[in-house]
């Protein structure tokens, strides 16, 4: 019989598997051994480093793959008519959150340079499969929010910082860990959370209520309890929603549907129906936002660290498949614009990284100037971040040509998650309009920001040039909110821009100064001028 082969493959890239995803990234070492405490260094680096091993090697790619290709599904009722509201996941989901459990990806709170570490790992876990973040970021987040009740806290905050995944729905007190949800949203009111109408009937217990109404967007369903805001007799209020009460009993949490999304697949969004839920109330009446606030912090701060994870992925896959793959007589990382327009991304993923991980220290800081800090670098950096996110994802596909866009390189998954953080937990203008809201009501940000921005006075004429136009800005405040977007822009560039003047090598920040702070640099990536060193931009975004 005639042999059926007709060639040989021949320059395809190997794939990028069985490496660790925390080592190979430069920037973030760089970052984790800049804010951890010398005593746990060595902790923090062997913890991350085990976890980028598990991130990149092939069995998880394997089970990301599964639990992306197989969506949750709803189940409303069982075989006997019973309404249960459960949804079901492939295995891989959740043996994928389960890892994400265990590495402590929920335990900020209680351990040393706990942020840094967190945020570190949060990180690299987005790159395996970012549907498994939506609940280890809400468990991480609702901690702040419980701590308004100090009962509460008590009794929830040890099993949200657990490192054990149970799946079952039963009790929370039987469970040795157990994971939160979200939800803030409705209907009509969208971001306009003031506007919800979901109703909060006091009882003769104290502290607790009935709940009648809806939720459009309601994250984890599958959570044991949930942070959620009604209207009670004294205002908009937060409060506990239990999925399964202490005497057993399931509470009232009807899943109408599972919102069907563009990415973000193999995790479960849904719409819910309170009618006659039980829920405790978190904090006081009237002071729901208020109380929520520090979770919603938390999340926007992850929704940051994930955008910086996707692009760090992207960005590696690029650099990785044009460093084997050859065309017109050389590497393709080796060809001028090539390189031009890989610099150009990485330039990006490192200014990300260096300013999410930044935020992530100043929580562990905890002090009233870092406190203040946050307050108006936490937006912008969402703002900005988030934004940056799709337009890498996409030129990073584009650098594997027509593989970029097939499904076996992940690429395409890359692509269809990177507009999720932009527009959850409030989409730009919501960001923007923050940003607003705290130049004005706290004087205190601004100038804890100037002074982290002033900390690299000096050092690069594009950044204090840029740092005199954001003076320029915030001195016309008629008309503002038109111009809220370009301020909340201009501050997370100077940001970025101070912190890689000060802490990344000399050729990254003088690439980054030039075109984003020094105007030279097009509308697209790989416009950046003549005159940089991008071979070694390149090179420093290599996973080794």
């Amino acid at each position: 019989m005639a042999g059926t082969s007709t060639h040989t493959v021949t320059n395809q890239p190997p794939p990028l598997a069985g490496y660790d995803v925390f080592t190979a990234d430069r920037a973030l070492v760089e970052a984790v051994d800049r804010y951890t405490g010398a005593d746990v260094l060595e902790e923090v680096r062997a913890e991350l480093s085990a976890l980028g091993r598990a991130a990149g090697s092939a069995q998880l790619h394997e089970w990301a793959a599964q639990a992306d290709e197989h969506p949750p599904r709803l189940r409303s009722h069982d075989r006997y008519g019973h309404r249960i509201d459960e949804v079901d996941f492939h295995p891989a989901w959740h043996r994928l959150l389960g890892k994400g459990v265990s590495a402590g990806l929920t335990g900020a709170w209680a351990r040393p340079s706990g942020h840094v570490r967190r945020a570190a790992g949060f990180l690299v876990w987005t790159q395996v499969e970012a549907g498994t973040c939506c609940p280890l970021s809400m468990t991480h987040a609702a901690v702040p929010a419980l701590r308004a009740d100090a009962e509460l806290a008590a009794e929830w905050e040890p099993r949200l910082v657990s490192t054990i995944y149970e799946r079952e729905l039963r009790p929370a007190g039987q469970k040795p860990g157990a994971l939160f949800g979200m939800g803030m949203t409705e209907k009509q009111g969208g971001s306009d959370v003031r506007a919800n109408t979901t109703a909060a009937r006091p009882l003769a217990e104290d502290g607790a209520y009935l709940l009648t109404g809806h939720k459009w967007f309601c994250s984890a369903p599958m959570s044991d309890a949930f942070l959620v805001l009604a209207q009670a007799p004294g205002g908009l209020t937060c409060f506990l929603v239990p999925r399964v009460l202490p005497d057993g009993t399931r509470n009232v949490f009807r899943i109408q549907r599972l919102k069907d999304k563009l990415g973000n697949r193999s995790n479960a969004s849904a719409e819910v129906e309170f009618d006659g839920t039980w829920a405790r109330r978190v904090g006081e009446e009237g002071r729901g936002v208020r109380t929520i606030i520090g979770m919603v912090a938390a999340t926007r701060l992850d929704c940051a660290l994930g955008s910086a994870g996707l692009m760090r992925q992207a960005v590696a896959q690029a650099v990785h498949h044009c460093a084997h793959r050859e065309a017109f007589g050389g590497k393709l990382v080796d060809k001028p614009l090539m390189r031009n327009v890989l610099a150009d991304l990485a330039l990006e993923s490192e200014a990300a990284t260096a300013l999410a991980l930044r935020l992530a220290a100043a929580w562990d800081d905890g002090g009233e100037q870092e406190r203040a800090f946050l307050r108006l670098a936490v937006p912008a950096a969402k703002y900005w971040i988030t934004k940056r996110c799709a337009p890498v994802a996409v030129e990073a596909a584009e650098c594997l040509g027509g593989n970029g866009y097939v499904e076996e390189s992940g690429l395409p998954r890359l692509v269809r998650e990177s507009p999720l953080n932009s527009i959850w937990e409030g989409a730009g203008n919501v960001q923007a309009l923050d940003v607003l809201r705290a130049l004005r009501r706290e004087p205190g940000a601004l100038d804890a920001c100037l002074t982290e921005i002033g900390r690299a006075h000096g050092a690069d004429h594009r950044l204090d040039r840029a740092v005199k136009d954001l003076f320029t800005e915030l001195a016309d405040l008629d008309g503002v909110e038109g111009r809220a977007r370009r301020l909340a822009e201009r501050l997370a560039l100077v940001l970025q821009g101070s912190l890689l003047v000060r802490y990344a090598p000399p050729e990254v920040a003088d690439a980054f100064c030039a075109s984003r702070l020094g105007g030279d640099h097009g509308a697209s990536f790989g416009t950046l001028p003549a005159g940089l060193d991008l071979e070694s931009v390149v090179d420093r975004a290599r996973p080794a």
